[in-house]
């Protein structure tokens, strides 16, 4: 497990009921933490973790001979992490990815940058995802998932490896939707927190995330994702979780906005990183490129920009020229 975040702090605790776990972080307290006292003070304090979760700082002792290597990275420090331990990778291990979001610059899904910096082949990358809270998974609430990956073999290995009695486990061939959903819902969960640090109520929480629901829907299909995927826990079921959980770092992010605080207050009050901060930008390039109408996104992004005011972003939505619903769609 590559990541002693939350996420990858509660996946590590999840497989441990089936293999051998090896946690990296960087931090050397952190790890001392996790293999003394068997917590993660920093991402999931109060956590007790399953002793049998070994943690090291060292890349290398964390990678060598595993079967599977899970990137639990954020997509601003996935490639530069995963070269530095690509040699270590083993020519027949499955790379599994939990970042959700767009890598700046090159505009890169995760499983895009496992091929390109392992030379794994795609049927050896996966992605689990869905809408999966750290917490509530660490503290054992039912909670389900999906792990995505083209070869149907690796996809129920993983099932097998991530599923418990409280975690349950799907398997979905679309691994460009369940990426795409994943980087797009943080994007709109901020627009979604904006409204509520404004003090607009559930109309409006609402709309956002229906019309949201349509911009990601039309941006994955755009880009070869399954439509289906986007009704799915991957989809529809990840994104009313990050837009309306009190524990949603983007939904968080986006109250802050709402509140008047700046990109940097924000990014400055909180170890643990709110995605669609870095994504937003990504987002809105890659439907620029596809063709594809993304409003609530890209007004999204001119706020992260500083190109726009928070405050104008319910206006610049409500303004819109009058349209189908099914407009963009078919």
């Amino acid at each position: 497990m590559v990541g002693a975040g939350s996420w990858g702090t509660a996946v590590a605790a999840l497989a441990r009921g089936a293999a051998e776990v090896v946690l990296w972080g960087r931090d050397p307290e952190l790890v001392a933490a996790c293999n003394e006292r068997h917590e993660n003070p920093v991402y999931l304090p109060g956590i007790v973790l399953d002793p049998g979760v070994r943690a090291t700082t060292d890349l290398t002792d964390a990678c060598a001979g595993a079967d599977v290597v899970v990137m639990a990275v954020p997509s601003h420090g996935f490639r530069s992490v995963l070269r530095a331990a690509a040699p270590a990778i083993g020519p027949d291990a499955v790379v599994v990815s939990l970042a959700k979001g767009i890598e700046e610059g090159t505009f890169a899904r995760p499983s895009e940058i496992v091929v390109a910096e392992v030379g794994v082949a795609p049927d050896a990358v996966a992605v689990l995802t869905g809408p999966n809270l750290a917490r509530e998974v660490a503290l054992g609430q039912p909670t389900a998932s999906v792990v995505a990956t083209p070869d149907p073999g690796v996809a129920l290995r993983l099932q097998r490896l991530f599923m418990t009695p409280t975690f349950r486990v799907y398997t979905n061939p679309d691994v460009v939707g369940c990426e795409i959903a994943g980087a797009t819902k943080n994007v709109i969960a901020i627009a979604v927190g904006a409204a509520a640090g404004f003090g607009l109520g559930d109309n409006a929480r609402a709309a956002l995330i229906t019309r949201g629901l349509a911009e990601m829907t039309r941006l994955g299909v755009a880009l070869g994702g399954d439509p289906l995927t986007f009704s799915g826990l991957a989809g529809v079921g990840d994104l009313v979780a990050t837009c309306t959980s009190e524990l949603s770092r983007n939904r968080r992010a986006g109250f802050e906005f709402g509140q008047g605080r700046s990109v940097a207050e924000i990014t400055a009050a909180t170890p643990s990183v709110a995605e669609g901060i870095r994504s937003a930008g990504g987002v809105v390039e890659l439907a620029r490129r596809a063709g594809v109408d993304m409003p609530i996104a890209a007004m999204v992004a001119g706020v992260i920009a500083g190109k726009a005011a928070p405050e104008d972003l319910v206006g610049a939505f409500m303004g819109r020229s009058a349209k189908s619903e099914m407009h963009g769609i078919r």
